[in-house]
């Protein structure tokens, strides 16, 4: 297998800073990039304010955060990946961003770096297709929030080869992360089942079975869940939402998949959730108030 030192992680958002957390605290050295160069330090910021949470709930020691601290250094240019090992994309869930950043690297890395992709529902085939390197090209999918959440999903594509799978497989066991291996399809496991219910959900604050508060209510209270489906679509972002419920409908070609109008008129109203204050709920207010 090949040895993973260094890790480049692509976007600089809520997964990407994530990541880049999961994989300092691991020990590995970290680059951390962003078509916006302005977001890393303020990314690498939240990465201090998240590891401080974890040393002040004992989790993690003073010593741990400080060491992987120093780990993560900012890199505005892709240039700087020359000698990484394994590059993590986690860019706006969209083909062609995606398909970018894959083009970008091309005269950038080493021939023996493994691509993976952070998507959590675009295939892992389609985007390997357009790389210089099928072969070393895979799907790992870390849940929101990377540091908190134990599951990465594990997904091959048809070129993937059996060394960057056990790679692959190695590193996500490094980071102390529980493995899910996910078939090539459409939103593979998680999002194939949580988003269609995100969306069914918001079809019933749309045919005014229940208002936004009701529906939540009824989720935590009625089925033990922790967030209620709106409540979650917020903190994923709409716009991933209706990403991956496009995804679904195209991917699958069948009518259940299709989204929800509310949700395409909130993502097109710039109303995304947590990321823009204003979602289902209107996160300028203390609590947050729904905005139905």
């Amino acid at each position: 297998m090949s040895t993973i030192r260094t890790v480049g992680v692509v976007g600089a958002g809520q997964m990407g800073n994530g990541i880049a957390h999961v994989c300092a605290l691991a020990g590995y050295d970290v680059l951390l990039n962003d078509a916006d160069a302005t977001r890393i330090d303020a990314a690498i910021e939240i990465v201090r304010k998240n590891m401080a949470r974890q040393v002040h709930r004992e989790i993690i020691k003073q010593a741990d955060m400080d060491a992987a601290l120093k780990r993560i250094k900012a890199a505005p240019k892709l240039g700087a990946f020359e000698a990484v090992d394994l590059v993590i994309e986690s860019v706006v869930e969209q083909d062609d961003a995606k398909k970018k950043v894959f083009a970008d690297l091309r005269t950038t890395l080493k021939p023996t770096a493994i691509l993976a992709s952070n998507t959590s529902s675009i295939s892992i085939t389609r985007l390997a297709a357009t790389t210089d390197r099928p072969d070393k090209f895979i799907g790992v999918h870390f849940m929101n929030p990377a540091p908190v959440m134990e599951l990465v999903e594990i997904i091959r594509g048809l070129a993937t080869s059996q060394e960057t799978y056990d790679t692959s497989l190695a590193f996500i066991d490094s980071l102390g992360k529980k493995i899910a291996n996910a078939e090539d399809f459409p939103a593979f496991i998680v999002n194939r089942v949580l988003v269609p219910m995100i969306n069914e959900a918001v079809y019933t604050l749309y045919e005014g079975v229940g208002s936004v508060e009701a529906i939540d209510k009824a989720m935590k209270l009625g089925a033990h869940h922790p967030m209620g489906p709106l409540e979650l679509a917020d903190f994923i972002g709409l716009d991933t939402c209706l990403s991956i419920m496009q995804v679904l409908y195209e991917g699958l070609a069948d009518s259940k998949y299709r989204p929800c109008p509310l949700l395409v008129k909130y993502v097109e109203a710039g109303w995304l959730g947590r990321k823009t204050e204003r979602g289902f709920y209107d996160y300028r207010t203390d609590p947050p108030t729904p905005t139905r």
